[in-house]
Order: C-alpha cells, then structure tokens, then sequence
C-alpha cells in the first residue's frame, strides 16, 4: 500500500486562479451565432503549478508551492485557495509589475463552451527571478523532490531553472519537469522529464505516432539535453519511459472515459514524483501515475486524485489474488463514493448475488452505468447467498464474483454486505441513483426511501427475459453430460 504521508515536494511554477462557470445551454443568442449560457454555479481553485500542488496534497503528501502571484484581488483569492488546503504551504513571490493569471472556464453541458485568459506571459524581469531563486533555497531542505511546472508563463527563465537544478542537486533531491519550451537542453540537470507526444515531437522535430518513434525522438532530446530519462504521455495510447541506458518501459492508457483532460499532466507529474521520492523505480513511478490519469481524465474540470482513490484503481489493476484486490470495504467504498460527489459525479448502486454472470446481469449493469456517472455494485458475501438461495449456492465464491464483476467496463467499484438486504450499506452510503430490476416496483425496492429522501432517484431496468442463475444452474443440473 502506497503511503506519501510526510512527503514534502517543492513545486515551482506558472500559477493561475481557474476559474468554472457552469451553466446550462438552451437558445442561441439573437445578437450572433452563439450560444446563450444560463449560469449555475462558480468555482475557483489554484491551477497550473498550484494544481500539481492540489494533486499533491490530494494523494497524501505536502507541496510547498513557488511561483509569481500579482498584488491584486485574484492573489487575495488565490492565497485564500492555498491556505485552505492543509497540504499545501504558501511559498509564492508577490510581483508589483504583472497580475494574478487567470483562467475563466465556461462550461454547459460538460463540455467546454469558451475560455477566457487574463495573463502577462513575459519573462520575470531580474529582481522577480532573484526572488524566486530564493525561495526555491529556503525552500528545499526537507523536501523528497522539486517539481518544475512550465506553462511557458514567464516563471521558469532560464536562470531560475539553473538556479533550482543546481540548489536541489547540491542537496541530492531528485527534478522532475514537466516541459513547455521547445529546448529541453534548458531542464539540464533534472532527472525526468514528462513532455506530452505533441510536446516532445516539436523539440526533437520528429514525428511521434508509433512507439519506436517516440523512443527515437526521446533519445534524441535526451543526448541533446543530457538527460537520464524521459516520460512520454500519449493520450489514448499510455506512456512511455525512455531512458538513457536504452531501456524503454510502456503502459496503456487505464481511462474508461474521458470528460476533461486539463490538468491531467499536472496529475501525472505529481503522482510520478511522489511514488519516485517514496522510493518507487521510475517505471513503476510511471505505473502509479498512469492510473492516476485514468481517473483524473473522468472528472470535469482542474481536478485531483485522493489516494483512496489511487489505490483503488491500483488493487484493481494488480495481479494479485483475483477478486480481493478489487472489494473495497465500507469505509474505503465511503470515501470514494463521497470524493466522486465531490465532483459533481452521479453515483450509482445495485445490487445481488451475481453467481454466475449471464447476459441478463451485464444488460442491467450496463443500463445502469448509463444512468451515472459512477457505479458501485454491492455483492451479497457467501454466507448471505446460502441463506437467500440455499447450501448449494454460492456456485462461484465471493472473491471470484468481484473479480469478474469488477472487470466489467461498467462497474467502478465493488463492495460486499453480509445482511440479507443492502439496506445498511445504502444507508451509509447514500448513492444519487438506485437500480433494480423492473422485476420490483418502486415501493419494494429496498432502500429507495433513503435515496430519493436524500434527492436522488430510483430507477427500474428491463430485465433480459429467460436470464436467471438459477435457470442456468438448473438447466446444468439436468445435462447429462454436465452432470
């Protein structure tokens, strides 16, 4: 089990305040060809550099965060945002010549509508970088790692990266940078770099689809650079790790759906940094930050990952004992359902037995995940089976039945209950939406009371005719040469 408790990594940067609206889309606009946003609600919260800082935090460690803040209202804001994460410690620099940038998002119908930018992007002038450099020197002693966070906003000159390198390298603290500019040979000295493919093809000026050319383009910028490693995200097709004795690791991308990728770089660094400072080799570094990725990418907007969250998708990911690694218990089923509704995710529950998995149960499911943004299936435990269906049954055990339910494309997470309905484990859980069978009515679904008192809604699914268990189990008793 991962454990970035008491990690402390030093994360400098472009900063800016983002900034969502969100709204609802219902008429163009009479005066152009635009659509019409009815505004809901507003969030705000620390993004680029201060959003590897959120995701560092998120995931358990402490980030001390460093970068260019104006002496305006959004700085006022923006610090406020810092002081509010316990994980999180204010090292910023307040200029007097350049404002807070920010970052307004609208966004309607989970989709980006428009994006407004208010920044100065010029470099640092001379006393701005003096004193960035030393912060970044008070800050470093005690720190696992330095996270240079590069949106090409004016913070890290070339000067300041020199500066950083050279401080952090004098105390044996690893770098690792996520890049903008186009000469990599400017992050000399980190020990990893993490460029996007697109990022990467435009400094080696090679293309980079397959992955024998990105393996080509990366030792290129790495001899030019003189860097000892390399990690290329890839969108849809994983990440790869290159490194300087030739050795070459790759790992598919682990997303089931994709609604936002901004800020999934900065997820992917913070994630890669802790696991390397907790003592991780850079390719299973790389492992844990590609899951990391895969969740950040399902939620809407600069969001994070929290370790209960990681660790989630890592047992589920693993291959160790089948089925276990996959069944969360209450408490950890509790703080991720609570994390999703934290972002505005619809959480979905059903329950059963799900002994033998037919084409029955997979439809079920798979209407259900419709209806949601995130599904928890509840197993009933071996025990409870025998009591509802009698000694011979369970047919499969409970650990195989959440192995196979868990890898379902529809199914986020699986937990078990031993009573004979899930009436208590609704209750602590308290799901937006509810599914059964449209076996049942709305009146003798257990636990439909406690949902739609609470808000959220219960929904009946047509059940694929002739699909049971125990017609299966049944028709397999009577086959002769089955028997």
């Amino acid at each position: 089990m991962l454990d970035f408790t008491g990690l402390r990594i030093l994360v400098l940067g472009d900063v800016m305040l983002d900034r969502f609206l969100y709204g609802a889309v219902e008429r163009i606009s009479p005066e152009a060809p635009v659509p019409v946003v009815r505004l809901g609600r507003t969030l705000a919260m620390p993004g680029g550099a201060g959003n590897v800082a959120r995701n560092i935090s998120a995931l358990g460690g402490e980030a001390i965060l460093t970068g260019l803040v104006g002496r305006d209202p959004a700085a006022a804001e923006f610090r406020g945002l810092l002081a509010a994460d316990a994980g999180i410690t204010d090292g910023l620099v307040a200029s007097a010549s350049r404002p807070t940038i920010c970052k307004m998002r609208v966004i309607a119908g989970n989709q980006q509508v428009v994006r407004l930018d208010d920044e100065v992007a010029a470099p640092a002038d001379a006393a701005e970088q003096a004193a960035l450099v030393a912060a970044v020197e008070a800050a470093l002693p005690g720190c696992a790692a330095l996270i240079l966070s590069d949106y090409a906003k004016g913070v890290l000159t070339p000067t300041v990266i020199a500066a950083a390198v050279a401080a952090a390298k004098g105390l044996g603290i690893p770098v690792l940078a996520d890049p903008k500019s186009d000469d990599f040979a400017q992050y000399r000295g980190a020990d990893c770099l993490t460029p996007n493919a697109r990022e990467l093809g435009r400094a080696a000026r090679l293309p980079v689809g397959s992955e024998a050319e990105v393996a080509a383009a990366a030792r290129k910028v790495m001899a030019e650079a003189g860097l000892p490693a390399l990690l290329c995200t890839r969108a849809e097709k994983g990440m790869m790790l290159v490194r300087a004795d030739g050795a070459v690791d790759s790992v598919p991308a682990e997303a089931r759906e994709v609604f936002d990728v901004s800020g999934a770089g900065d997820t992917v660094i913070a994630a890669l940094a802790l696991a390397h400072a907790a003592g991780q080799p850079l390719p299973e570094a790389m492992r844990i930050a590609n899951a990391a990725a895969g969740i950040v990418v399902g939620k809407l907007g600069t969001a994070t990952v929290s370790a209960d969250e990681l660790a989630h998708a890592l047992r589920a990911g693993s291959g160790s004992t089948p089925g276990e690694e996959a069944l969360l218990d209450r408490d950890a089923a509790l703080r991720l359902v609570r994390e999703w509704q934290a972002h505005g995710l619809r959480v979905g529950f059903t329950n059963g037995c799900f002994d033998i998995l037919h084409a029955g149960h997979v439809a079920l499911l798979r209407a259900a995940r419709r209806r949601c943004d995130r599904l928890v299936v509840a197993l009933n435990t071996d025990a409870s089976v025998a009591r509802l269906k009698g000694p011979s049954r369970p047919i499969n055990s409970l650990a195989d039945r959440a192995a196979v339910v868990s890898a379902l494309a529809a199914v986020d997470a699986v937990v078990a209950f031993g009573e004979d309905t899930p009436l208590e484990l609704i209750q602590f859980l308290v799901p937006d939406l509810l599914v059964k069978g449209a076996d049942y009515t709305i009146d003798r679904v257990v636990g439909a009371d406690i949902v739609q008192a609470a808000g959220g809604e219960v929904a009946l699914i047509d059940l694929v005719p002739g699909r049971s268990t125990t017609g299966l189990v049944t028709r397999l008793a009577a086959a002769p040469t089955l028997r």
